[in-house]
């Protein structure tokens, strides 16, 4: 298929999938409220969403190591808007993100489909309304995931990791899991570092256009084979960052 109508198609199977997941959403959340099955009922479709948004981009997952179950955290290093559709996929979670994300055209539409909760880097008394969230996911036994390198790379490297956000996994210590993320693009096509991952100065529209006209993309997740737990927030996001670099060079 070219390239240009390999774009066209996607484009208009991914409005129409979004247009679709959103209206079953609604209803289904109206339908569920009597009966307490809201968030099981926001979890699913969520995840059929991210598995089939995947597809029709023709993004093939390659998953290592165990997925972690229940209510958990779970942290990775961040390269692209794609590194949300990839972990929803593989089991129902909630995210972080700053606040930013949701003034983003298109992106902010996604983020809040897939219970993006957003937070306010610069004023520190979001935290505690944040970390009031998280926990009550995690007690209500739904996963949390966010980027503690609280911005995108290119994927040569994994940025150092922001402790603030760790800080409740510390406190209460609770075993924090992690995963490594890289993307692959097929022979004959620009690296993943251009066109899959979303860094930099990159536009947005330009940039998903770009990616939705490659053939296919492989994305790379390892997932630790066991939580780390540390009492404090600093040691804990050294910690993480060291299994988390860790797992990018067995991936390359």
């Amino acid at each position: 298929m070219p390239p240009t109508l390999r774009l066209a198609t996607r484009s208009c199977l991914l409005v129409l999938l979004t247009f679709c997941s959103f209206a079953a959403f609604c209803i289904g959340m109206v339908v569920a409220w009597p009966f307490g099955l809201r968030l099981d009922w926001r979890d699913r479709v969520i995840h059929w969403w991210a598995r089939t948004a995947l597809q029709v981009m023709r993004v093939r997952v390659h998953r290592t190591g165990p997925i972690p179950a229940g209510g958990c955290l779970l942290v990775t290093n961040h390269l692209s808007y794609l590194d949300i559709l990839v972990l929803a996929s593989l089991r129902p979670l909630s995210f972080l993100s700053k606040s930013e994300v949701a003034q983003w055209p298109v992106i902010g539409f996604m983020a809040r489909m897939v219970n993006v909760r957003f937070l306010v880097r610069q004023d520190k008394r979001s935290l505690p309304k944040v970390a009031a969230a998280m926990a009550s996911e995690l007690d209500a036994g739904h996963g949390v995931t966010f980027f503690p390198e609280g911005t995108s790379s290119g994927g040569d490297e994994v940025l150092p990791f922001r402790p603030a956000l760790l800080a409740i996994a510390a406190e209460r210590s609770i075993p924090v899991h992690y995963a490594t993320l890289r993307y692959e693009t097929p022979p004959g096509c620009p690296l993943a570092k251009t066109c899959v991952c979303w860094w930099g100065n990159m536009t947005f529209l330009p940039h998903l256009a770009g990616l939705l006209r490659l053939p296919s993309v492989r994305a790379a997740i390892r997932f630790g084979e066991e939580p780390v737990t540390a009492t404090d927030r600093k040691q804990l996001a050294t910690r993480l960052h060291q299994r988390v670099a860790a797992g990018l060079l067995t991936l390359r």
